[in-house]
């Protein structure tokens, strides 16, 4: 039997997607950051990493600085932009946005404090009534953040600035931050030396790229294409290499 399908007058096929739009973590070093506050772009290893995908297919990639990492998340809610550039799993989110596989990379989180400040941290438990603070919106995967609303004291920020600052003041007693991350950002700010990493992590997840689900290029084609890419990338060892080379960037250290 033939099926066939009537369009109406009128209608016309819908256009390729020839441009993406994407945002993520500004405080995310060194693979997204905000360069400079009037460029209203981000930059870092992830950015690259977006372009050498997509540039073979055809494709702009355009990775905006919206603002905190909780509004791009309520932006790519609304699907104001197509894709978030990293983003950690949980359910809440895929109730929005789509996950690509593989991971881009897998970040450990830490416990920081203050050099002089240092607790026993082998479980989640050893944090009870302890003070921390992190970043509004942060996620360190979806059984440690359930665990966290349900017993921790963490403070939400707008800046990671802000809660090492509060750490140095003792308004809190430890900082909720990726590994690799924390470690060029208290490079970047000069207070290296004054913080430590607890050796246990608090947790170690995969970070991926999205796209919101409401996208009008979220496409079940492209979305495979771009994985493909993602997947030929970490297996070549490419996404380690735009780290460390984004990381001499953002220290300024060769």
């Amino acid at each position: 039997m033939t099926l066939f399908f009537v369009v109406p007058a009128g209608a016309s096929p819908k256009p390729p997607c020839k441009i993406l739009t994407a945002s993520g973590n500004p405080e995310y070093p060194p693979l997204l950051w905000r360069d400079s506050p009037d460029d209203g772009r981000l930059t870092g290893a992830i950015p690259a990493l977006l372009q050498e995908i997509v540039e073979p297919m055809g494709l702009e990639i355009i990775v905006r600085d919206l603002g905190s990492w909780a509004r791009v998340q309520h932006v790519a809610s609304r699907g104001e932009i197509d894709m978030v550039a990293g983003a950690f799993y949980t359910s809440e989110r895929i109730d929005y946005m789509d996950y690509l596989l593989p991971p881009i990379t897998h970040l450990p989180t830490v416990v920081w404090v203050p050099k002089g400040g240092e607790f026993v941290y082998r479980h989640w438990p050893d944090l009870l009534g302890k003070r921390g603070s992190t970043l509004i919106n942060n996620s360190f995967g979806q059984n440690f953040d359930r665990y966290a609303d349900q017993n921790l004291r963490i403070e939400g920020v707008r800046s990671i600035e802000q809660s090492f600052q509060m750490a140095l003041a003792d308004r809190v007693d430890y900082v909720l931050y990726e590994l690799l991350q924390g470690q060029v950002k208290l490079e970047k700010l000069g207070i290296a030396e004054d913080f430590v990493a607890l050796e246990t992590p608090v947790s170690r997840e995969g970070l991926f790229f999205t796209f919101s689900k409401k996208s009008a290029c979220n496409t079940f084609e492209l979305r495979e294409r771009i994985a493909a890419r993602v997947s030929s990338l970490v297996d070549s060892g490419r996404v380690d290499q735009l780290i460390a080379e984004f990381t001499r960037v953002y220290t300024g250290k060769n």
